[in-house]
């Protein structure tokens, strides 16, 4: 809910069930998860928190007002749907790995 609240305020666009979805598929709900096999991970760059999210992306995308923190719950969520509305118009229309 913190997420949303902070994606309504910052005009990004996502609903409960995009985010839910894509924390389920990405991470299982745990927000230590890491990926430590990718292509990603392979250079150095493991995916991270509830939206396996790369630092570089999370650096880019980071929303102010939230922690610093890569897998920080709200801050990871936040982040991965300012990338997902940057590159898909909204973490809604995200069903597979982005």
């Amino acid at each position: 809910k913190e997420s949303l609240a902070i994606m309504k305020a910052k005009g990004i666009p996502g609903s409960y069930e995009g985010l839910h979805r894509n924390i389920m598929r990405e991470s299982g709900g745990n927000p230590n998860a890491e990926n430590g096999w990718d292509s990603n991970a392979q250079k150095g760059t493991p995916s991270k928190g509830l939206l396996q999210v790369i630092q570089p992306t999370f650096n880019a995308y980071h929303v102010a007002g939230t922690a610093h923190d890569l897998t920080d719950p709200v801050a990871n969520i936040t982040a991965a749907a300012n990338y997902a509305a940057s590159r898909y118009g909204s973490i809604d229309n995200v069903n597979s790995a982005y």
